[in-house]
């Protein structure tokens, strides 16, 4: 029998509405998961196991007496230390904010608790999401769950772990470079970016920059789908939601039944690096591995890239300028308090001139003429998810790829902030497991806005995936992890070192 914390949302909520399965029980085995599992991983930093029995009690009840349930009635979820969930801790990672406590739930928190959910904990994030390994100096390090000596990535790192040991069913994510797309392909999950807009951003400090937006985890496309349709709504409040003369260019309840596609009928184009991301040879080689036996699937593939000339700067400064505006006052005031990650990125908005940003500005309007132009001949884009293959966690950033020094901490991120800056919705999948024994993550993007289709495309693919038996996803071995000796003995655990 299937332990309960091993279901998917859609199969979970299923058996609870038929009442096979009670949310008491479900939350139960999912407690029992994060006691047995994270003092080797540290991907649950804070916790209300109170009130998750609570909320699954009520759960219960309202299953006996025949209420209206909703999406995720009874599902609990865990929730990234970047937005708030009422009285619990949100630090943001940030020793400055170790103290602070949530008065009240961030929308997508009240909305997923609105569709029945409930929050059952923080997951860890480095300092400010700023960085692709998660860790810092208020919760320490959150190890990947395949190999817990390894990254597993960031920023949305302890909700891609918490994911794949079976915390719970779904967690919330948000990206930027690659932020919740670069942990599932570490962690073996699915991670998606939708266009922005879609999920409300209200709170977006650089309101008319679209590069950050939240999105869903899950460990599956359905799932991450049905999360989507909870979350996705018109919001005037943000200048990128897809309200038009008061229509949106989808139902939110489209993601919750996803349309089947006839892979035969696209036209597939595949990149192993976009023209400029500085890809591993071990991620090209698995890149070069599966394709072949991918690609009958689709009607039409071909080598191409949408032109990313001028992506690195581009990104670079966007980026920066963000953190500038966010986090100089804190550097300036607490510096103490400041990781070498926000420290630097703060420094390199300071270092850009008003001639950078223009130019940046204008170079991102460019990119993302340049990529419409290409996606009118192109329904999707496959590509690796990431640059290269999961590394030692002690390893703040990677200052090298195969003997090439990298520009930047983020550098190595350049596979998904290709998508980011022109704005497509991009999708990463579990495929295979790279030469290191470590998943691999293959990344689907598809045309501005066409959410419902890549989404549509992932399932389709996973199913194909899930028939390939060298390619089907495994998640970690709980066992050993449950005799795995406590992460917060490692040396380095709660510092940069």
């Amino acid at each position: 029998m299937t332990n309960p914390a091993d279901l998917g949302a859609i199969e979970a909520r299923s058996l609870i509405a038929r009442k096979q399965l009670s949310p008491v029980e479900l939350a139960e085995a999912c407690i029992a998961r994060v006691e047995a599992v994270d003092p080797a991983v540290n991907a649950l930093i804070a916790r209300d196991f109170d009130g998750l029995r609570k909320a699954a009690k009520q759960a219960e009840a309202d299953v006996t007496a025949g209420k209206e349930l909703g999406a995720l009635h009874g599902l609990p979820f865990g929730v990234k230390d970047m937005i708030d969930v009422t009285g619990l801790p949100t630090t943001f990672g940030s020793e400055a904010f170790r103290d602070n406590i949530a008065t009240k739930d961030d929308a997508i928190v009240a909305a997923m608790r609105a569709a029945g959910g409930f929050p059952m904990g923080k997951t860890n994030n480095p300092e400010w999401s700023a960085g692709a390994n998660t860790r810092n100096r208020v919760y320490g390090v959150t190890a990947n769950p395949h190999d817990i000596t390894r990254s597993c990535a960031g920023s949305s790192g302890g909700s891609a772990v918490a994911l794949a040991c079976g915390y719970a069913p779904l967690a919330t994510g948000s990206d930027t470079g690659g932020s919740l797309r670069n942990p599932a392909a570490f962690c073996g999950i699915v991670g998606y970016r939708p266009s922005p807009g879609v999920v409300p951003g209200n709170t977006r400090a650089a309101g008319l920059i679209p590069l950050p937006t939240s999105g869903p985890m899950a460990r599956n496309v359905a799932d991450c789908a049905l999360m989507l349709s909870v979350l996705a709504r018109p919001d005037r409040n943000d200048p990128f939601t897809t309200v038009m003369d008061g229509k949106t260019l989808w139902c939110p309840g489209d993601f919750a039944n996803l349309p089947r596609r006839d892979l035969s009928s696209l036209k597939i184009a595949v990149t192993e690096d976009f023209g400029f991301a500085p890809t591993e040879s071990l991620i090209r080689d698995h890149f070069r591995k599966i394709m072949p036996q991918l690609a009958p699937f689709f009607g039409q593939v071909e080598d191409a890239t949408p032109d990313c000339s001028d992506a690195d700067r581009i990104f670079s400064v966007l980026r920066a300028v963000q953190f500038l505006g966010v986090h100089a006052k804190l550097v300036d005031e607490q510096p103490e308090l400041v990781g070498p990650n926000v420290r630097d990125n703060v420094a390199e908005g300071r270092s850009y001139s008003a001639e950078d940003v223009a130019q940046a500005i204008f170079g991102q309007a460019r990119f993302y003429r340049d990529w419409q132009a290409f996606f009118e001949t192109t329904d999707y884009l496959l590509s690796p998810a990431v640059c290269i293959s999961p590394r030692d966690w002690h390893e703040l950033y990677p200052t090298q790829i195969d003997g090439v020094p990298t520009k930047s901490y983020y550098h190595w991120l350049a596979m998904a902030y290709a998508s980011t800056i022109a704005g497509h919705p991009s999708i990463t999948i579990p495929c295979g497991t790279d030469a290191n024994g470590m998943p691999f993550g293959l990344q689907i993007i598809g045309k501005r806005h066409d959410d419902l289709g890549v989404l549509a495309v992932a399932a389709e693919l996973e199913a194909v995936i899930a028939g390939l038996s060298d390619l089907a996803p495994r998640g970690p071995d709980i066992a050993a992890l449950a005799k795995a000796p406590k992460l917060s003995d490692a040396p380095g655990f709660l510092t940069f070192d």
